[in-house]
Order: C-alpha cells, then structure tokens, then sequence
C-alpha cells in the first residue's frame, strides 16, 4: 500500500533557505570556537582584562571598521539591475555604517588613548586579510556571497558586541561614553540582521548563491577571528 505524502509547496518552507540556515549556523559555531581561544577574550571572560587590553582592542578593531563603507560600497556598484534589491539593500547599509569608526574613534580618546596615533596605525595581519578579501569579493559582478560577510560581522554586533561592552565595564569600571560603540551595534546590527534574514528567505537565493553565502561566510569568520588574535601584529 502506498501512502500519498505529497504536500502544497506553498504550505511548506523553502528546503534551500533552511538548508541555508542551517549551514550558517554551523559557521557561527566554528567561530565562537576561534572566538573562546582568542587570549584577550579570555582575560575578558576571567575578569583579568586591562584597560590596556581594550585600548588595544579598540586600536585595531578600528583600522578595519574604517573600511567597512566602502567595501559595502563597491559591492554595490558591482550588483546589475537583475540584483537592483541587493543593490539598494547594500547602499542603505553603506549610508548607515560609514561613520561608524567616528564612534569608535571616541571610546578610544575617551579611555586615554591618543587620536592621532589612533589615525595613524596600520591594520593587523588578520585585518589586513579580512580587508582584502572583502574589497576583492566586492569588485565581483553581483557578489552575493558577501551576505555571508553580513551574517558573521553584523551578527557579532547583535549577539556579541553588547555583552563584551557590559563586561568591560563591570570590570574595568568604565562609563557608557567609553563603550558606545560597542553598545551601539547591538540594536543596529540586530536591525541589520533582520534585514538580512528578509533578504535571505525572499526566494532571491538559489542553490549556487546559497553555496556562496556559506563559503564567504566561513573566510570572513576566520579572519575576524585572526585579526583578535593578531592583536598589534
């Protein structure tokens, strides 16, 4: 006896988009693996951090915020009209984020640390990869791989961000003005994250797309990772 088990697709979610999700999730938890070996989130987590520590962290963290806006820029210059919701989607993003490092730049001062040097650092060995690697992904035609970029920077900001800022202020005694802009991402970038899930579950994501989101999603949590642990190298 055969039982008909055939259902409605429309009653159904799409199999790839879960898929998808799924996929990513098991990058997110490869990350917080590299993420619980990083040493300056450890001390972090023990409460044996410095204000040092976070200086440091500051330091290098904003010589790659700082190019943010522009790599989401170039990306969508690179989306043609067949991508003109991805397109509009990365301009807004670029519109909010491009004086982000201002933010940043205003801890660092805040907790003793000098603007001009700040301005004048270098990025790291894992910033100076996770920055060329976006920069080269977005001169892509139609680079719809850097949603994965998204899923891993922006979820950081969402589900990280504020609890690293409650934890050096409990800490290290610091006051709001002195971790805004890590306070700031976690409402911002849980409204982004939002989008992106509206974006990724809007039926644009075919099964070659989805691979790409996942892959550049894998590279870009990697070398998030590396420029924590490359902290002034």
């Amino acid at each position: 006896m055969t039982t008909d088990t055939t259902t409605d697709s429309t009653d159904m979610p799409s199999t790839d988009t879960g898929t998808l999700f799924e996929r990513l999730g098991e990058v997110w938890v490869e990350l917080e693996e590299h993420l619980a070996r990083v040493p300056l989130l450890q001390r972090l987590d023990d409460g044996t951090v410095t204000i040092d520590d976070y200086r440091r962290l500051l330091f290098n963290l904003r010589q790659q915020v700082v190019d943010g806006s522009p790599w989401i820029s170039r990306a969508a210059s690179n989306f043609d009209i067949e991508h003109f919701e991805l397109r509009a989607a990365a301009i807004r993003h670029a519109e909010e984020e491009h004086r982000d490092f201002l933010m940043l730049e205003r801890d660092y001062v805040a907790i003793g640390g000098s603007l001009a040097d700040l301005r004048g650092g270098r990025k790291n060995i894992g910033s100076e990869a996770l920055s060329g690697y976006m920069f080269h992904y977005a001169d892509q035609p139609n680079p719809v791989g850097l949603l994965g970029a998204m899923f891993i920077i922006e979820g950081l900001g969402a589900k990280r961000a504020a609890g690293w800022a409650g934890r050096f202020q409990e800490v290290l005694g610091l006051a709001g003005s002195q971790v805004h802009f890590m306070q700031y991402h976690q409402e911002a970038d849980s409204e982004h994250t939002g989008d992106l899930e509206a974006i990724l579950t809007s039926g644009m994501i075919d099964d070659a797309a989805a691979d790409e989101i996942v892959r550049c999603a894998q590279v870009v949590a990697r070398l998030y990772a590396l420029q924590l642990e490359e902290l002034d190298h």
